[in-house]
C-alpha cells in the first residue's frame, strides 16, 4: 500500500501500523551546481567530477555529478514531506545500515523520494527504533540514485528521560 499525503503518527502503536506502507513520493527537487559547490565547499570534498565544470564535461558523465553523500542527506527535510514528527516528544537519527548510489545524480537532475517503514521496534518505554528504507529516484533514470536504510529512534509525549 502506498500513502501520498503526509502521515501525522503520535503513538509507537501508530507506527507499528505503518511497518511496510510505502510513503511518497516527495515533491521533485532540482540539483544545481551551486549545491554542489557548496556542498564540496563544506565537506571538503573538492573531486573534479563535482565541481570542474570543464573536466567534467569530457568526462564519463558529460557533465558533473552530485556528491552521493549530498543526495543521502536530502533523506530527513524529505522524510518531513512524508511524514509529521510533531506528534513525538522527540525523533533522533539514529544512522544508517546499507547505503548504496546505484546511479550517478547529474548536475540540473531532479529528484524523489519514496520511504517504507520496514521495521518498529518499541523498547517498551515508549519509545522505538524505526528502520525507513528510503529511495531516491532520479527523474527518468532507469534505477535509484541512492538507496539507504535510514534508523531513527522515536518517543512518546511524557515518556521522556
Amino acid at each position: 500500500m502506498t500513502t501520498t499525503s503526509r502521515v501525522r503518527p503520535t503513538t509507537i502503536d501508530e507506527l507499528i501500523a505503518l511497518e511496510g506502507q510505502e510513503l511518497g513520493p516527495t515533491e521533485w527537487h532540482t540539483l544545481s551546481q551551486a549545491d554542489i559547490n557548496t556542498f564540496a565547499d563544506v565537506t571538503g570534498d573538492h573531486q573534479w567530477i563535482h565541481v570542474d565544470e570543464e573536466r567534467s564535461a569530457a568526462g564519463p558523465f558529460g557533465t558533473t555529478i552530485s556528491h552521493g553523500l549530498l543526495t543521502l542527506s536530502l533523506g530527513p527535510a524529505f522524510m518531513e514531506e512524508l511524514m509529521a514528527f510533531d506528534g513525538f516528544a522527540h525523533s533522533l537519527n539514529y544512522g544508517y545500515d546499507k547505503v548504496r548510489f546505484p546511479h550517478p545524480r547529474l548536475v540540473n537532475s531532479k529528484v524523489r523520494m519514496r520511504a517504507t517503514i520496514t521495521k518498529v521496534t518499541p523498547d517498551g518505554n515508549g519509545s522505538a527504533q524505526i528502520v525507513t528504507t528510503q529511495v531516491f529516484e532520479g527523474e527518468g533514470l532507469p534505477k535509484p540514485v541512492c538507496v539507504a536504510e535510514s534508523i531513527g529512534r522515536f518517543t512518546e509525549y511524557g515518556r521522556e528521560a
